[in-house]
């Protein structure tokens, strides 16, 4: 599960920090710190969903034997 995580993590954790980062010179935040920041915290939600996601897709791939 946690070669899943690591695969789904580079997806996800590249995404959601671009994101971030869109967000906020968006939001007109164009010093290089508020960049930064953005980019740090898209990375460290994307654990999270990258776990989830990865939970889910192991349903997928592997569902529960019967016995």
């Amino acid at each position: 599960m946690l070669k899943l995580v690591a695969l789904v993590y580079i997806m996800v954790g590249s995404m959601l920090a671009g994101s971030f980062v869109v967000a906020a010179l968006t939001a007109g935040r164009m010093d290089a710190v508020s960049i930064s920041i953005a980019a740090l915290i898209g990375a460290l939600v994307a654990f999270p969903v990258s776990w989830f996601v990865a939970a889910r897709l192991n349903k997928v791939i592997r569902p529960a034997q019967a016995s």
